[in-house]
């Protein structure tokens, strides 16, 4: 398949890191140095479904087809308010789609899981044109009085169109299994029989260890399947990193022996919107004409699982 459009949107909401020092016993000192982060755009008066469809919206325009001509809608999400239905279809009834949609919770990594699951239809002859979001409201998951995780976060939502092509070299997913290193639990309704301890423990995570993997399984994952399909580091034209933490994208590059600026960030106005991370970071990239037709390119993202995924793709 091949990416034919593309689309983003984002809380009006921008919280700098002065604005978390007035609650929170840190600083713009401590925050920048240690994460890249000096704002991030928080849900205020926003729905993740909306900003999911304005993020569709966008890309349906810029590829030139209907709501009528997509023949399967991937949502990659990890928390919401919606139980049921799931997000595909609170979605697809605001912009008009009525073919089959399945929401994919894989984290981090959840676009490019949805990238490969969309070849993998194409390549059965199923479909033709799919349209993939990620929609994401992760500042919902931290616990607002935690320094250690709440500067991290960022919502919002980034979204592509698929067509019919070879331009999808190749995708490869990784699992590393270890509920314990990020990890979160909410309560279900209770009924009269529960009598096991339920608990709500907001977002939880083991920082080193969580960066021994995102470096690990990024290069593993990058420099394999770049071997697989005969392309070697130096003829890839951008490597479109998930944005979740600077230093983590920092200790990637320098292992890659990669120039910079190969490696598009925008984590430092962003922060980490989990699996909209990429195609927010790769629609602001395509719509300020970074890319040119040809142009080889490299998406990895890692995250809770643990999962990680890779996608090399041509422009």
């Amino acid at each position: 398949m091949k990416i034919i459009g593309t689309g983003s949107a984002l809380p009006k909401k921008i919280v700098t890191n002065d604005m978390l020092s007035e609650f929170l016993d840190t600083s713009d000192a401590w925050i920048l140095p240690r994460t890249g982060i000096k704002s991030r755009h928080v849900i205020s008066d926003e729905t993740i479904e909306g900003l999911g469809e304005e993020a569709c919206r966008k890309a349906l325009d810029m590829s030139g087809l209907a709501p009528q001509d997509i023949d399967f809608f991937i949502v990659s999400n990890v928390v919401s308010e919606h139980v049921t239905p799931g997000l595909g279809c609170i979605i697809s009834e605001r912009i008009g789609l009525t073919c089959p949609t399945i929401d994919i919770n894989c984290a981090c990594p959840g676009f490019i899981y949805a990238l490969d699951i969309a070849e993998t239809y194409y390549k059965a002859g199923k479909v033709r044109n799919v349209l993939i979001a990620c929609a994401e409201e992760t500042t919902r998951m931290t616990d607002w009085g935690d320094r250690s995780t709440c500067v991290l976060f960022g919502d919002g939502a980034g979204a592509v169109v698929l067509a019919p092509g070879d331009n999808i070299r190749g995708t490869r997913l990784h699992s590393q299994p270890a509920s314990d290193k990020i990890w979160q639990l909410r309560t279900l309704v209770p009924t009269p029989y529960i009598t096991k301890e339920e608990a709500d423990v907001p977002l939880q995570m083991k920082g080193r260890d969580v960066f021994k993997f995102a470096v690990t399984a990024c290069t593993r994952d990058v420099e394999e399947l770049l071997q697989d399909l005969g392309i070697a580091k130096d003829d890839v034209s951008w490597y479109m990193v998930h944005q979740a933490n600077r230093r983590i994208i920092d200790a990637i590059i320098q292992y890659m022996e990669q120039p910079q600026e190969k490696f598009p960030v925008n984590i430092t106005d962003h922060g980490n919107s989990s699996s909209a991370s990429c195609p927010i970071l790769l629609d602001e990239c395509n719509r300020k004409g970074l890319f040119k037709s040809g142009d080889l390119m490299v998406l990895s993202a890692f995250g809770a699982g643990l999962l990680s995924g890779v996608a090399v793709l041509e422009w």
